[in-house]
């Protein structure tokens, strides 16, 4: 699982190796300037939209990797029954983030709060 951290200024992704490896992602660090905004997603696996190029999909079970569409593409890191949260960015390589983790409500706040 992705580990989500705030610090003053940044938002930092660590992800795990199996995750870089299978997903093809690196771990990102990210101005706390640049997001928009933050949201709970109860089901992140539905909510995946696009082309997953490149990553790793297990159908209704494992995503990571980016997914492109149309506004931009997306870095998502998600389980099946695993919250996760949504963060829209802008000015940055990735349009939004969605990436699973236990205490998404305490993250979606704390950005929303850097955020306004």
């Amino acid at each position: 699982m992705s580990t989500v951290r705030i610090t003053d200024d940044h938002l930092h992704v660590r992800f795990t190796a199996a995750e870089r490896v299978g997903g093809l992602v690196r771990d990102q660090r990210i101005p706390l300037a640049a997001v928009v905004s933050a949201e709970v997603v109860e089901s992140p696996i539905t909510e995946v939209r696009g082309l997953r190029a490149p990553g790793l999909a297990l159908p209704g079970v494992r995503k990571v990797g980016t997914w492109r569409r149309f506004g931009g593409k997306e870095l998502i890191c998600v389980r099946k029954d695993e919250p996760a949260v949504r963060i829209e960015l802008s000015g940055q390589p990735y349009a939004a983030l969605l990436l699973g983790t236990d205490d998404a409500a305490q993250v979606a706040a704390r950005l929303q709060r850097c955020a306004a």
